[in-house]
């Protein structure tokens, strides 16, 4: 259950007692939330570099006298809410690192008859006390002199004996849960002297006739008295503060959920004649006065008030202050009335001319304000306010004229449902907050203004650097920013905190690249790096903007876009080169060409065959085949009939059409080769189709006529077959002498019959 760090975390195991094996190693032990009911001498002893000892929450009942003993630098232990009916001294005897302890929840009625802290010399905190803790004694605290903080838990102390708590010289906080109101007196005669600050709660405040400071000892050091959950009535507070007066060294004073039965019917003759008050600081939180609306005005307590600074009345059903007692806060400050039940109507009261005449600070927030223009005219009468907070007011709208105090600096208008600001804005402001309204742009010219709020709008960019070139600090969070660019970010040339977090980022490449490369960006941005995410593009959602990087594609994409263009053009320019080397149009063009005979019968029926053999020859050995081998063959007996593209194809159709069309309805195919033939484009064609029927139907249907010699090899390559029939079987070649040529005729007569 350890750590690297020696944090041995045993809480919440069921544990019946300390587990063994615990070395010098650890240094913090957590054993809260157990079954533990006995520590023992040897538990702890090898545990002597522990420095934190939790065990609250268990049934601890007894302990050994020595069983802290090993732990000299034990600084925090934690006995709480356990089930120890006595504390010893021996316990603590030898804890003299210790400045943390707590003790309190348990089920001991009092300390013992002497002081079980005696030799914490270094104790800072100290908790005790319990439902049944009844008996505080003279001695119980001996050995302490410094407390930072005290808590005593005696909602059931029935027994203080005087001077008990006076051994210890400084307290800074003391905390004591106390109902038994006979012992407040006693309890605080003996801590003048000595708490800074002393908290009482659950109290029933008494009729006190005896002086507060009657045998105390001086000076005084207590500054502020809290009351939390305590009882007032108008009898008991009138007499609180004719007695606190006495105690010249309190300035501040709190109440803090408390109830005061009565209408306010205060004992002001009295209170007056008590001289004085010192107190400069009062604050009331949640102040509980049945009937309320019938309270009185507090006619006679002006002379009470005219050196209070700083007073705050919150969440107390507060409606208005008549004006002349308003007029008697002669030195007041600071005033916060948020949380109250202030209107329009009423404040004409409240801030009435001449009120409130040294007021700085002003908070009205929380209240039933309803007409901007008329809360500006009211607070313009308070003539030396610089900071006004009216936020969570419903405004509803703002006008475009507003009368203000000249020298407001900080404006609170947050919340107030206001759709657009207007020139309602006074110039001289340095701190604006407009958080929390509908505002989807924000122009105001504001050139003292360094610091604004805008928090929960509907801002989809940064408002304009120009109309407020002293910015400072910006907060743009919770809006509806996609980014912000270099320019806009540069703009505010004096900015030093900008909170653009928790917006919907559109992580485009232009904005990344600003984030990544903008030196400084973190200082900048509040909440970096964990409120930057973006929302798209869908691949990087819900990503941290500082660790986004997008590739290349996503980033240059009509770059790439060309790049790829221009590679599929030039891919397919190397296709068709490719293609033009090895023929590639061939193997298409006899693709169709088969395609077309399988439509087509293998063989022409008999019927259809219309000559004995179509001609094939190039247009250069035109004059030899029409006045040479045309008059030799079709006028012999019998007679040949001859296909010849000048005269037998059909006009109008397809030159491609008619070659295939004249070979299928002939006998045979008739080439003359020669060296033009090679050349000839439309030769190629007829070659071609005949060599596709030559060896799609195994046939002899070429006949080869030789011209003029001509090497195999001269034939184009991709007619392999038919170069390989002129190298292994027998073609006809026209000869020179005369008498040969009689041979050669009978030759291709008897060719074209077979």
């Amino acid at each position: 259950s350890c750590d690297a760090s020696q944090l041995c975390n045993c809480s919440s195991m069921g544990l019946d007692s300390i587990p063994l094996g615990l070395t010098a190693k650890i240094t913090v032990l957590n054993l809260a939330h157990n079954r533990i009911q006995r520590i023992q001498s040897q538990d702890l002893q090898q545990a002597v570099n522990l420095r934190t000892l939790l065990l609250q929450s268990n049934k601890i009942s007894s302990i050994d006298e020595d069983s802290f003993q090993s732990l000299a630098k034990l600084e925090l232990l934690d006995l709480s809410n356990n089930s120890l009916a006595h504390l010893s001294p021996l316990w603590f005897g030898h804890l003299f690192a210790l400045q943390h302890l707590h003790l309190q929840g348990n089920s001991y009625r009092d300390l013992g008859h002497s002081s079980p802290f005696s030799s914490l010399r270094n104790l800072s905190s100290l908790h005790l006390g319990n439902p049944r803790f009844s008996v505080i004694r003279q001695g119980n605290f001996e050995g302490i002199e410094l407390l930072h903080r005290l808590w005593i838990d005696g909602s059931n102390l029935s027994q203080y004996e005087q001077g008990s708590l006076k051994s210890i010289k400084a307290i800074n906080h003391m905390i004591i849960n106390l109902r038994n109101s006979n012992v407040f007196s006693e309890i605080v005669r003996d801590l003048l002297h000595s708490v800074t600050w002393l908290e009482v709660t659950e109290i029933k405040l008494p009729i006190e006739k005896k002086s507060l400071v009657q045998n105390s000892i001086r000076p005084f050091r207590i500054q502020k008295l809290t009351f939390k959950e305590a009882f007032f009535t108008d009898q008991t507070i009138s007499r609180a503060i004719v007695l606190l007066k006495e105690i010249t060294s309190l300035k501040e004073l709190e109440g803090i959920n408390c109830v005061l039965e009565g209408k306010g019917i205060w004992n002001t003759k009295e209170i007056e004649r008590s001289g004085p008050s010192f107190v400069e600081t009062v604050t009331i939180i949640k102040v509980n006065i049945q009937n309320f609306h019938l309270f009185f005005d507090l006619e006679g307590m002006e002379s009470q008030i005219n050196k209070l600074k700083r007073l705050t009345i919150a969440s107390s059903n507060v409606f208005m202050v008549p004006c002349k007692l308003a007029r008697n806060f002669l030195s007041l400050l600071y005033l916060d009335f948020h949380d109250n039940l202030l209107v329009n109507n009423r404040l004409n009261e409240t801030i009435c001319e001449g009120s409130w005449p040294s007021l700085q600070t002003l908070n009205l927030s929380q209240n039933s304000l309803k007409s901007l223009e008329r809360t500006a005219k009211y607070i313009s009468r308070l003539p030396k306010l610089n900071n006004l907070d009216i936020s969570q007011n419903n405004f509803g709208e703002m006008p475009n004229a507003c009368e203000w105090p000249k020298p407001l600096k900080y404006l609170n208008l947050s919340g107030t449902q206001i759709p657009k600001v207007t020139t309602c804005i006074p110039p001289t402001l340095e701190v604006l907050d407009v958080s929390g309204n509908n505002l989807k742009e924000f122009g105001l010219q504001l050139p003292f203004l360094k610091e604004l709020y805008l928090t929960r709008n509907q801002l989809k960019a940064l408002p304009g650097a120009a109309p407020i070139p002293n910015l400072v600090a910006l907060s743009v969070r919770r809006n509806k920013l996609n980014s912000f660019s270099k320019e806009e970010f540069e703009s505010f040339r004096r900015m030093e905190l900008l909170d653009a977090s928790d917006n919907n980022f559109i992580c485009s490449c232009d904005f990344l690249s600003f984030i990544h490369h903008e030196a400084g960006i973190a200082r900048v941005l509040v909440g970096w790096p964990d409120k930057y995410v973006c929302d798209s593009p869908l691949a990087v959602r819900g990503a941290q903007v500082g660790a986004v990087h997008l590739s290349l594609m996503e980033c240059h994409r009509s770059l790439v876009v060309s790049l790829i263009c221009v590679l599929v053009f030039l891919v397919i320019l190397l296709l068709v080169a490719v293609g033009y080397k090895y023929h590639m149009v061939w193997y298409l063009r006899m693709t169709w060409a088969w395609l077309q005979a399988k439509r087509k019968p293998k063989r022409a029926p008999p019927k259809d065959i219309c000559y004995d053999a179509f001609v094939s020859y190039s247009e250069n050995d035109s004059d030899w085949v029409e006045n040479t081998m045309v008059r030799e063959l079709e006028q012999a007996c019998p007679p040949f009939r001859l296909c010849l593209h000048k005269r037998d194809f059909v006009p109008g159709k397809w030159i491609v059409d008619n070659i295939i069309d004249s070979i299928e309805k002939s006998h045979k195919t008739l080439f003359v080769l020669s060296e033009h033939f090679v050349q000839s484009e439309w030769c190629k064609y007829e070659l071609d189709f005949s060599h596709f029927r030559l060896f799609d139907e195994n046939n002899d249907a070429a006949i080869l006529v030789l011209l003029e010699p001509i090497q195999s090899k001269a034939i184009p390559k991709r007619f392999c077959k038919l170069r390989k029939i002129m190298n292994t079987k027998t073609y006809l070649e026209w000869p020179a002498g005369e008498e040969q040529q009689q041979v050669f005729w009978e030759n291709l007569k008897g060719a074209l019959k077979s």
